[in-house]
């Protein structure tokens, strides 16, 4: 049975977890993906908060759980959730796991159904090794995450963007310079530990098990995770919808914000009974 609802602030689980609360509402967990920390989510907890009951830990590895020893799979990642929604007094609610907490949140509404309500996945994927490419480019990772540290891959690969009259819309330099603080934060080691955990994790042979209520959420431009990784979510969960943002990459969170906290809004308020068919795109 969990404990009282938590209020707004900083807390760490028996587990070691750190998490933070924030506002009032119906319950959100927010799980973010690698080499960042929950910290990921601030703008989109600052229009959610008047909404939602939100729970924002940083993952096993990462942030400021960044000192605790592994395994850092997706069984494992998934598993400590269960210690943090305990003490944040979460009994079951909305999951909402970007990227490779996507991953961590197919884990939890599979092995802990009950704890999730709705799901919603946003840029992620079942299996990021799925073609030949992704599998040289999580090898390139690790080996990246083998020869540098955090901050120094973050100041190879982010970098603002440039306008686009068609294109996407990436990050500004403001936003640029924030996520590469937020790699910074982080140890070469249990990054390299969760990026194997992310090569390894393929929810492909139990997707169709899952009977959560799920949205899939993906960016028409996402390179990182492609258009067909969203397509394998939305068909292989079983009555699942997607809903793509135009314009958007992986960094939709940031660059769409405001679309984002529309779905996330919108979804809670759909009834789980009277869902449209997953051919009805929002």
């Amino acid at each position: 049975m969990a404990s009282q609802r938590r209020s707004s602030g900083n807390y760490r689980a028996p587990n070691g977890i750190f998490y933070k609360v924030a506002g009032d509402g119906e319950p959100l967990l927010l799980l973010h993906g690698l080499l960042v920390a929950g910290e990921m989510f601030d703008p989109l907890v600052d229009l959610l908060q008047n909404d939602f009951h939100i729970v924002i830990p940083d993952l096993r590895g990462h942030g400021r759980s960044g000192d605790l020893s592994g395994p850092y799979d997706v069984p494992s990642l998934a598993a400590d959730l269960d210690g943090v929604l305990d003490h944040a007094g979460f009994e079951d609610g909305t999951v909402l796991g970007y990227s490779h907490g996507g991953a961590v949140a197919q884990q939890l509404a599979h092995t802990r159904p009950a704890r999730v309500d709705k799901m919603i996945l946003a840029c992620t994927y079942a299996c990021n090794v799925a073609t030949k490419r992704e599998r040289i480019e999580a090898g390139v990772l690790l080996t990246l995450l083998t020869l540098f540290t955090p901050r120094t891959i973050g100041n190879l690969v982010v970098r603002p963007s440039k306008p686009k009259s068609a294109g996407e819309i990436g990050l500004n330099k403001t936003q640029a310079d924030w996520l590469r603080a937020l790699m910074a934060a982080n140890r070469a080691r249990p990054m390299r530990g969760a990026a194997r955990g992310l090569a390894t994790f393929d929810s492909r042979p139990w997707l169709g098990e899952i009977r959560v209520p799920t949205l899939v959420v993906g960016g028409t431009h996402d390179v990182a995770v492609p258009q067909h990784h969203f397509d394998m979510l939305v068909n292989g969960i079983p009555e699942a919808r997607g809903a793509l943002v135009e314009r958007a990459g992986h960094t939709l969170i940031w660059t769409h914000t405001r679309e984002l906290a529309r779905i996330v809004q919108t979804e809670s308020r759909v009834p789980a009974g009277s869902r449209p068919t997953a051919s009805e795109r929002p």
